[in-house]
């Protein structure tokens, strides 16, 4: 019982957190970059671990009974989306030789780490995955196997961070061309304007 509920636990959270989202795609560049990427993987990480373990204990309920926290968050994460956005369309424009791994200028860890927060705690979405959602299909466990559905979503957060920051280092040989980064942060900057702009014409509902 306790090895199902584990399993039930880690494919729940991984169809949630396995997906395209800003989040990801943040972490897919550091890693790509090789700057701070410990540090970025360690973050989301240990966010995605919090959240799960708040939402197994219940506290995903005040969210649904104060959906004022959401909204807050939800215009919030909008105005950080447009602010990357606009950051990564720069970028684009820009170019160079600069963008490369190799010769990337080294972003002070601060500066990494807290962008790394704003990714994981200012986009409402995460906190109903895995708050609210993965909250709500631990409690279709006994008590006594409820943590154990926790573990298994915990391991899936781990593995797909793990994977995602330390593996983008496959595709170096292809981000060697400077076009290739232009391409990216093309990419990065329509995405994350696509998102703040669905945050700000979407209400969120909770349930």
């Amino acid at each position: 019982m306790l090895l199902s509920a584990a399993v039930s636990g880690f494919i729940a959270a991984a169809g949630l957190i396995i997906a395209i989202g800003a989040q990801n795609a943040f972490v897919l560049r550091q890693g790509l970059q090789q700057r701070h990427v410990g540090l970025v993987v360690l973050v989301c990480m240990m966010g995605d671990i919090v959240l799960i373990i708040a939402g197994v204990a219940g506290i995903g309920a005040l969210v649904q009974q104060w959906p004022w926290l959401l909204q807050l968050l939800r215009f919030g994460g909008a105005a950080f989306l447009a602010i990357y956005g606009l950051l990564a369309a720069r970028r684009a424009i820009t170019g160079g030789g600069e963008l490369a791994p190799a010769n990337a200028a080294k972003q002070h860890w601060r500066l990494v780490l807290l962008t790394a927060l704003a990714f994981t705690f200012l986009n409402p979405h995460v906190y109903l995955d895995t708050m609210v959602l993965l909250g709500s299909l631990s409690t279709r466990y006994p008590v006594e196997t409820r943590w154990a559905f926790a573990v298994g979503a915990c391991c899936a957060s781990t593995a797909w961070f793990i994977a995602l920051g330390f593996g983008a280092r496959l595709l170096l040989p292809v981000f060697r061309n400077p076009k290739a980064w232009r391409v990216l942060d093309t990419m990065m900057a329509i995405f994350m304007f696509a998102l703040s702009l669905l945050l700000l014409l979407k209400p969120l509902k909770v349930g």
